[in-house]
């Protein structure tokens, strides 16, 4: 039975006292973000000199456009099983790409030997591409204007660098974390894993835009695993991958110590709760499962490229048509949603984009009305848009630049509810805490999400845990029942490293900010009926 009416959120305790120190002292502290440099490594590669042959090479043969990228993607990641490591595995990615327009057609093309001689050759390949094709071309290719911004470098706010720290104090640090859920009877197994990515990013383009970025990022995850008569489940940190360094882990920026002390005994009340009866319950959902729903039925929706049906063929369209912007009521007077490429610590932010636009916030929903789009300069062109809102990306130099999702964030209420609050205004419902399963349909517009913890509310009260439970709802009408969002002390910055999109595969690193929020009359179902056990 759930023996507390308190909310554990990790992280959200009150924030510290204020006093005179110095602005050194409080950085040796975390207080302030450390400066840092663009790994050395990296910058002694011979950028200008290969970007400047390559785009060289392609105005000689007549590119009405072209930009030069290199990258060096450094990432590891480690995983234990009971305490005993079972992965390790670093790579390094490094090479460089040329992507041109010639003819109205995209060409693009990318190599590994890092010499002016095959930067240029690399151009060569890239101009080829574009001739080629151009006879089944059909859409002339042209790209929204952008002013040249010149030599710029952006680093990400973080204050460790995890590649400066020795992989076995990591190790060792999720395995004392595991031993601590091992030690509690109630735990049968515990799982850990740390994913860490170093992202260097050189860009040049023929309009004088030259770009040196950096960003750093982290995602670390416990997993408590109990078994009772022959039936297991899990219990899982709600900790989000963040665009931070290793102090995510170590710098008191998240409280471990709390959550791994909660976790064995949140899995035992899972473990005995009883199954939920279905219908409609008003909910509360927790920004840690939220974020998931907000990526799937707002990020995906509002990407422009899948609303004109450019990703049709493998991930599908959107409900979200350009017909309807403007006219649409998404949801609630209460839902204002932003794409943001600025947000500090997160996981698609960054100063400019791969085509070179420096990086916005901007509108998706402004009071409940869909209002804008996520774009990049080809399909900001297409739409009559005067620019791009930066939202350019590839995972790595052997990938040409897809319009990919900004930070989309669902905004808090300036001095709005506490999770508590929200809870008190329930007299039968659910709260859902943490993301688990979940399924969308190709429109972005039936969907349905599941969870990792949920609490029977009782006349404005938890009164215990409840399993297999689902919401299912249409994107529009799910929204459209959101009556509350709460305070900004509710706010969490939640999300993934590895989206999805196009063909071939690319993955992008995004996060999503919300509060809770109140939904009425939300369909619940219990997930072990519908799978027919």
């Amino acid at each position: 039975m759930w023996r507390s009416h308190k909310i554990y959120r990790p992280g959200l305790s009150r924030p510290r006292a204020r006093h005179d120190a110095t602005a050194e002292a409080r950085r040796e502290r975390g207080r302030l973000p450390r400066v840092h440099e663009i790994d050395p490594a990296f910058t002694a590669l011979p950028l200008r000199a290969l970007a400047d042959a390559a785009l060289a090479r392609a105005r000689e043969l007549g590119a009405e456009h072209a930009d030069f990228r290199l990258e060096r993607i450094r990432s590891q990641t480690l995983r234990l099983h009971d305490a005993a490591l079972q992965t390790a595995l670093d790579a390094d990615d490094l090479g460089l790409s040329v992507r041109v327009v010639k003819n109205g057609t995209w060409g693009f093309a990318a190599g590994i030997d890092l010499t002016t001689g095959e930067a240029a050759a690399v151009a060569e390949r890239a101009v080829e591409v574009a001739e080629v094709a151009a006879a089944v071309n059909r859409e002339p290719i042209e790209l929204a204007a952008e002013p040249s911004h010149g030599e710029r470098t952006w680093i990400s706010a973080y204050e460790i660098d995890p590649f400066d720290v020795p992989t076995g104090e990591k190790v060792e640090l999720l395995a004392e974390w595991s031993r601590r859920l091992l030690a509690d009877a109630r735990v049968d197994h515990a799982d850990a894993a740390l994913l860490q990515v170093r992202e260097n990013k050189f860009y040049a383009d023929a309009t004088g835009t030259v770009t040196t970025q950096q960003r750093v990022r982290v995602h670390p995850v416990l997993e408590a695993v109990g078994i009772v008569d022959g039936v297991f489940d899990t219990m899982r940190t709600l900790a989000p991958p963040v665009g931070r360094g290793y102090e995510w882990l170590t710098g008191g920026r998240w409280d471990w110590d709390g959550e791994l002390a909660a976790l064995p005994e949140l899995l035992a009340e899972k473990l005995a709760a009883p199954s939920v009866e279905p219908g409609a319950y008003d909910v509360v959902i927790d920004p840690s499962n939220l974020w998931l729903t907000i990526h799937e039925s707002i990020g995906h929706a509002t990407e422009l490229d899948r609303a004109l049906g450019y990703e049709a063929a493998y991930a599908g369209t959107s409900f979200a048509t350009p017909d309807l912007l403007g006219t649409l009521r998404y949801g609630s007077p209460v839902m204002n949603v932003t794409g943001d490429r600025t947000a500090e610590h997160g996981l698609a932010t960054i100063g400019y984009d791969d085509e070179g636009v420096q990086t916005q916030a901007f509108d998706i929903v402004t009071d409940g009305m869909f209002t804008g789009y996520q774009l990049d300069r080809r399909i900001a062109q297409v739409t009559g848009r005067a620019r791009s809102n930066g939202c350019a990306f590839a995972d790595s130099a052997m990938s040409m630049p897809l319009q990919r999702m900004a930070n989309v964030s669902l905004r808090p209420a300036p001095g709005g509810p506490s999770t508590e609050e929200l809870i008190a205004g329930v007299e039968r419902g659910v709260y859902i805490v943490g993301d688990k399963s979940w399924s969308i349909d190709m429109q972005r517009h039936n969907f349905q999400f599941t969870g990792q913890r949920f609490f029977r509310i009782e006349n404005g009260r938890l009164a215990g845990q409840l399993r297999d439970v689902a919401y299912q709802a249409v994107t529009t009408d799910f929204w459209n029942s959101m009556e509350a969002v709460g305070g900004p002390q509710t706010y969490v910055l939640g999300g993934a490293f590895n989206c999805g999109k196009g063909q071939p595969g690319q993955v992008a690193p995004v996060s999503h900010g919300c509060p809770s929020a109140l939904f009425r009359g939300v369909n619940i179902l219990n997930a072990l009926k519908e799978a027919g056990r």
